[in-house]
């Protein structure tokens, strides 16, 4: 109920904008998970081939979000918006209509330049329209986006009994729904005219160094959380020898967020600074891989329900700690990123803020599985555990260093009251 009362007492654009990032999560977690499957068993491709679709479709998404966050400060975030849904509706048709490699690849480039360009203007929007209230639009945010990581993989298994193309086009008419919907009801907004070039917007971002050391910084909280899809299932399939078990992980995550996201927030936004809470929620998400390593190599497969229960405990113990980690401290990140500049770059911000650390967060993903796999040959299976736990805490101490420094915005939290 605290969730709803708190989405209610923001106005309609951001109502929005909350039910767009669930619709948004519903659709690309009801296809994506599934298509390396179906490009593989389905079609037959080559795991070559199949890495080469995969992989356009994150370049196009990763290296382009500065393309989508200039776009937002120039043309205006919901024309952006909508032009992303619009995008991502005829990508993932694609991938339900045809069965060729450059149908394929095409579809996976527009998906990709999809998200490039919605994500950092829902930021943008979400940013100017919540005024001082940014830290708790973000968390509702959160809950949604959240929500629909869950919900998603459920219906696209269900879709999935009939066959992969249910599920593509269910996913392209969530986002056709969605694109009509923000087109009818999210409200433009004069957007004022550009001085200089994009080329200079990115140099002045680019010149930020403060900006770009706390972008940085937060390698470990993208990679962190990336192991919610990666190390933490893997984790709680090894320890009870049940497929399922990946799912429960993502439940209790979920839960978790509904119930406690927006007191988290409220509470801790009348105390301290942000960059306190950044690092504290950093530092959280690190020793949220403390409970798992220290159970890591034992299986509780074999010995009944009751031992594989038992040894599931540590994983969600885990995996609760860490979104909690990531509910303290994902807020006062959004909130931070358009104070570092002017607030005609915010979607600039944003955008590079997710290029510099989506590639880092790549880079932190890589050193994880090889973990896992030098782990699982040398005997070693804390070893990604012990990483992750080194990532979470090396980010913390660079937000704290950052903090020392000076070179975040410190303007103290005070309370705002609905």
């Amino acid at each position: 109920m605290k969730t709803w009362s708190e989405m209610r007492a923001f106005p309609l654009a951001i109502r929005l904008l909350l039910v767009n990032q669930l619709g948004v999560n519903i659709g690309f977690y009801l296809l994506i998970p599934y298509l390396a499957t179906h490009l593989g068993e389905d079609l037959g491709m080559s795991a070559a081939v199949v890495g080469i679709v995969l992989g356009v479709r994150n370049l196009s998404q990763q290296g382009l979000f500065i393309l989508g966050g200039s776009a937002a400060d120039r043309l205006g975030a919901r024309g952006v918006i909508i032009a992303g849904c619009a995008l991502r509706t005829v990508g993932f048709a694609l991938f339900a209509l045809g069965d060729g490699l450059p149908i394929l690849l095409a579809a996976s480039i527009l998906s990709g330049l999809a998200g490039a360009l919605f994500n950092p203007a829902v930021r943008a929007y979400l940013a100017a329209e919540a005024g001082g209230r940014k830290a708790e639009a973000f968390a509702l945010f959160n809950i949604f986006a959240t929500t629909g990581a869950l919900v998603g993989p459920l219906i696209g298994s269900a879709l999935l009994l009939v066959d992969f193309r249910a599920s593509a086009l269910t996913a392209a008419a969530i986002f056709a729904l969605l694109t009509v919907a923000q087109a009818v009801v999210l409200p433009a907004r004069e957007v004022p005219a550009a001085k200089g070039s994009v080329l200079g917007d990115w140099r002045e971002v680019l010149a930020n160094r403060a900006f770009l050391a706390f972008s940085l910084a937060m390698v470990g909280m993208f990679t962190m959380e990336n192991q919610l899809y990666l190390l933490l299932p893997d984790g709680a399939r090894r320890a009870t020898g049940w497929e399922g078990a990946a799912g429960i992980v993502f439940l209790v995550g979920t839960l978790a967020n509904l119930t406690l996201q927006m007191r988290i927030t409220r509470s801790l936004k009348e105390r301290g600074t942000r960059a306190r809470w950044v690092a504290i929620g950093l530092a959280l998400m690190g020793v949220a891989f403390v409970p798992p390593m220290a159970v890591a190599g034992m299986s509780g497969a074999g010995g009944g329900a009751g031992r594989a229960a038992l040894a599931l405990v540590p994983v969600l113990a885990g995996a609760l700690l860490l979104y909690v980690g990531v509910m303290i401290a994902q807020p006062f990140v959004m909130e931070l990123i358009p104070e570092f500049g002017r607030a005609e770059l915010t979607g600039t911000y944003f955008g590079i803020f997710y290029v510099v650390s989506g590639i880092a967060a790549a880079v932190g993903n890589t050193v994880v599985g090889w973990a896992m796999d030098a782990g699982g040959h040398g005997g070693a299976a804390w070893l990604p555990w012990a990483c992750c736990l080194a990532f979470g805490l090396l980010s913390a101490a660079g937000v704290g260093w950052l903090h020392r420094l000076r070179a975040l915005p410190v303007r103290a939290i005070v309370a705002v009251t609905a």
